[in-house]
């Protein structure tokens, strides 16, 4: 089975080729990809615990999915599969921003992303897929604010990242 290419893209997320997906994150070139961030009625979102034999950052909490656009597939559409594919549903989901960021790994690896995160809404129980994901669940974003404060180890770096500037864009919209 081919390994999964990565979309390569400039600052402006126009795509330049394509990367095998470990090629990308051991060279750290910037690559377009997406964070599905799921709220329920309460406003608690929902996160998944990572898979323990991940290849990188296995068994901590972050946001609900995320991973790469396939060529051809819009941010959108990309995030519904990935939904589907990790956590067992599918809802509809809107892009809220999108931002560059790059975290390196202990292993050598380091994401480099040109990042779309996305907001759905949900209310019930996630069907998990446990080659993806150990454990999942709801978490007020207070409380999730004050975790990741607290401890941090606990929690991936891009989530770190991109949910200071989710929980500040949810805060200035509502």
């Amino acid at each position: 089975m081919k390994e999964e290419e990565v979309i390569l893209v400039d600052v402006e997320d126009n795509p330049i080729g394509t990367l095998p997906k470990m090629e990308a994150h051991e060279k750290g070139v910037l690559h377009r990809a997406f964070s599905v961030f799921i709220l329920n009625n309460k406003g608690e979102l929902m996160l998944q615990q990572r898979a323990y034999h991940k290849y990188h950052s296995p068994g901590l909490w972050t946001n609900t999915c995320c991973s790469h656009q396939r060529e051809g597939e819009e941010n959108v559409e990309a995030g519904m599969r990935r939904l589907e594919e990790e956590m067992g549903f599918c809802v509809p989901l809107k892009e809220l921003f999108s931002f560059i960021y790059k975290a390196p790994f202990d292993n050598g690896l380091t994401e480099h992303e040109l990042d779309h995160v996305l907001l759905g809404h949900y209310e019930e129980a996630p069907q998990l897929n446990e080659e993806e994901v150990a454990h999942w669940k709801w978490m007020g974003l207070s409380d999730i604010e004050a975790a990741i404060e607290q401890s941090p180890e606990e929690y991936t770096v891009w989530f770190k990242i991109i949910f200071d500037r989710f929980f500040k864009h949810i805060k200035a919209t509502t």
